[in-house]
């Protein structure tokens, strides 16, 4: 028996072609900083949040270009439509459970007003994601208060990001299985610019689980429409967040975002009726940032062409299929509210299949 729960490069599971950075995390995109509030009380309460950060300055005076993409669009994702028009974020992005979202946006609020540089801020667009936890959570509680979540904007550093049942995804559950926090990046070659890519993932959702393309799920017994029966589930939502160095436009950073999804299809998500699959993408360049005075002058921002985006594009579907593995494989079983378990992925089973399917793991 494992033990311990590994990621799944750990295990030989590598999706893709493209190297990892140094921590396989978001947070190899520099200066991009990762938080988590988890809060678990009494057998009920099992929710948390998640916070990252462009970069530890003032995101509200030097906002960074973002895109969006929408899988199925059943969900809240807070500040959206300005990040559409505008192309540009000016905040913490925070992800928490779905009836949080308003206290999250208070703990954006509060964190943005109170930056000294801020005084005279009179407008924010707060970016706040959701999944639903209400398996697992007792989400009517509404636990999580503005000053909870502000601790995880708060506490937001680069290096390693710990994964599984932790900030958001506490009380998640994805492909029937305990889901949670994940994440994986990917370099590009240096003779294609040497640019990273890194993804973060907030797991809850529903379909058939393939690892390496291999029907886990299916082996397992545990799917959507097992035996011709709504057995399993599909609803539920993905959060996945992209960083990039890369020098991008909103508009190819929206292309981008819509790339994680093709490495989300590959996990075996069905994109349900009731799931809310969402993607931001943002670029932390500095060629690109939307400082004060950039924002009064005309533009003329060093962008890298379409051209060259390609391999940004390979590396953001490697990086969200392994976030998403990520997820499933760190994810430790939780008990919860009316005492639903989440049980954990079952990682031994998981790579016997692997290695019956393959032979052997991958080196």
């Amino acid at each position: 028996m494992l033990s311990v729960r590994k990621r799944a490069r750990e295990l030989g599971i590598a999706p893709g072609v493209l190297p990892t950075g140094p921590y396989n995390a978001i947070t190899d995109v520099h200066p991009v900083g990762v938080g988590h509030l988890t809060l678990i009380e009494g057998d009920d309460i099992r929710t948390g949040a998640t916070a990252i950060l462009p970069h530890p300055g003032n995101v509200y005076q030097s906002k960074v270009p973002a895109g969006i993409a929408v899988g199925n669009g059943y969900g809240k994702l807070t500040g959206s439509t300005q990040i559409c028009e505008l192309g540009e974020i000016e905040t913490p992005i925070v992800l928490t459970n779905t009836l949080s979202v308003p206290r999250a946006a208070e703990a954006v609020l509060d964190w943005v007003l109170a930056l000294p540089d801020n005084k005279s801020a009179t407008t924010v667009n707060p970016v706040v994601g959701e999944t639903n936890d209400g398996r697992l959570n007792n989400i009517r509680r509404r636990a999580l208060t503005p000053g909870m979540i502000r601790r995880a904007i708060d506490d937001a550093a680069d290096g390693p990001v710990e994964e599984g049942s932790v900030g958001a995804g506490t009380g998640t559950m994805a492909f029937g299985w305990k889901g949670g926090i994940g994440t994986s990046s990917r370099l590009i070659p240096k003779s294609l610019g040497g640019y990273a890519v890194g993804v973060l993932v907030q797991s809850n959702f529903g379909g058939v689980l393939q690892v390496l393309g291999q029907p886990v799920g299916r082996s397992l017994g545990r799917y959507y429409l097992k035996d011709a029966l709504d057995t399993g589930d599909a609803d539920g939502s993905i959060m996945i967040v992209l960083a990039t160095d890369a020098p991008l436009s909103d508009r190819n950073l929206a292309r981008l975002a819509r790339r994680t999804l093709f490495g989300l299809a590959r996990t075996g998500a069905s994109f349900a009726n009731g799931s809310g699959d969402y993607a931001i993408a943002f670029s932390v360049a500095n060629d690109v940032r939307r400082t004060p005075e950039r924002r009064r002058a005309l533009s003329c921002m060093a962008e890298l062409p379409n051209e060259r985006v390609s391999p940004l594009f390979q590396a953001a579907i490697e990086a969200a299929e392994e976030a998403i593995l990520n997820s499933l494989f760190k994810a430790t079983t939780i008990i919860g509210h009316n005492g639903f378990v989440g049980e954990a992925l079952p990682l031994d089973r998981v790579m016997d299949l692997i290695d019956g399917s393959c032979g052997k793991r991958l080196e």
